[in-house]
């Protein structure tokens, strides 16, 4: 892993100043500068050769969505955009990642500096991981491709985790979903307001109904349920029908929801299931995917080079938890092709 080298985009000097103070504090992250518009960062990119940008979405003159189509059309960078939480904010977050953004990070606008202090303290993590991501081999996602040709259920659920760029890897995966799919758990950590549009979004454009996970629902075909609430963890009941809970636990190797619990709970209640580990930050799901495995279950990996971040499919393959790498496209039909029994 090679250090962050970052330039700050922002119109505001007091954010330039905040965020540049804070990321220099983080470890193996220094920044190079800071612009204030998309004039000032085209000239900085090319003199200082950052290996990642954090931009402001809202600039005056170009706006940050305008320079990032343009970073990502020419010679692409890493980027982690900065926006708002409202609902204009979030559905702008979202036209980020499709663009090719690594990570959209909320600007607390209406912070205390201590509350500040501690929001953004989470960025140090996020530009390392964006400055060792895989931006220049990130392709445009293709057009839905589900279909319900000789698909019957075969009783198999399946559990998906995701968190630094798995927003762009769901919407290829979940393509490939029918509409009476099988019953889908998913952990994505990221930032909730996102999630939120995110699940509305894909509710719309995929056949099968996309839900924010809730306690004590039955799992049942043609419904995906997304686990992203940062206080509860998801885990998976055995019955007829299987259960899916959210519970009040302590953060496991520091993620909630985690992954590791979702597939843990999966192996040891030996609910019939597939999984698979999505692009991501550190490690989490690697231990409860091996689990899983071990106990029968079809597992798989993104492969790391096709991941837009490659620490949790790295994770997964270095403790042979997966029987199988595949790309996103392959992915998104072995996991229907793995609960089919036509």
């Amino acid at each position: 892993m090679h250090e962050a080298r970052v330039l700050v985009v922002d119109d505001s000097a007091a954010m330039r100043a905040l965020f540049s103070d804070i990321l220099d504090q983080a470890k193996n992250v220094t920044v190079v500068g800071a612009a204030a518009n998309a004039a000032e960062a085209r000239d900085q990119i090319i003199a200082l050769r950052p290996n990642v940008v954090t931009l402001d979405v809202e600039m005056p003159g170009m706006s940050g969505i305008e320079f990032l189509e343009e970073i990502m059309g020419t010679a692409p960078l890493p980027v982690v955009m900065l926006s708002s939480l409202t609902q204009a904010g979030t559905e702008t977050s979202l036209r980020a990642y499709e663009l090719g953004a690594v990570e959209c990070f909320p600007k607390p606008l209406k912070a205390t500096p201590e509350q500040f202090s501690k929001t953004v303290g989470k960025l140090g993590k996020i530009v390392l991981a964006a400055a060792n991501s895989n931006v220049k081999d990130r392709r445009a996602p293709r057009e839905h491709k589900a279909t319900e040709t000789n698909f019957e259920w075969n009783g198999y659920i399946v559990a998906l985790s995701a968190s630094m760029g798995g927003i762009d890897a769901l919407t290829t995966i979940l393509s490939y979903f029918p509409e009476k799919c099988p019953p889908t758990v998913i952990t994505l950590n990221a930032e909730p307001a996102v999630v939120e549009t995110f699940i509305k979004r894909m509710d719309t454009d995929l056949k099968c109904s996309v839900k924010a996970a809730k306690d004590v629902t039955p799992l049942m075909p043609g419904t995906i349920h997304i686990a992203f609430d940062p206080e509860r963890h998801a885990v998976i009941e055995p019955g007829s029908p299987a259960k899916l809970r959210l519970i009040d636990r302590d953060p496991v190797d520091g993620m909630r929801p985690a992954a590791n619990l979702l597939f843990g709970s999966i192996a040891r209640g030996s609910v019939p299931a597939t999984a698979a580990v999505l692009t991501g930050m550190g490690a989490d799901g690697a231990k409860g995917l091996k689990l899983m495995r071990d106990q029968g279950c079809k597992t798989f990996v993104q492969d790391p080079n096709t991941a837009m971040v490659a620490e949790a499919p790295a994770a997964v393959i270095a403790l042979g938890a997966a029987e199988q790498e595949l790309g996103l496209d392959d992915l998104g039909a072995a996991l229907i092709a793995s609960c089919n029994s036509a």
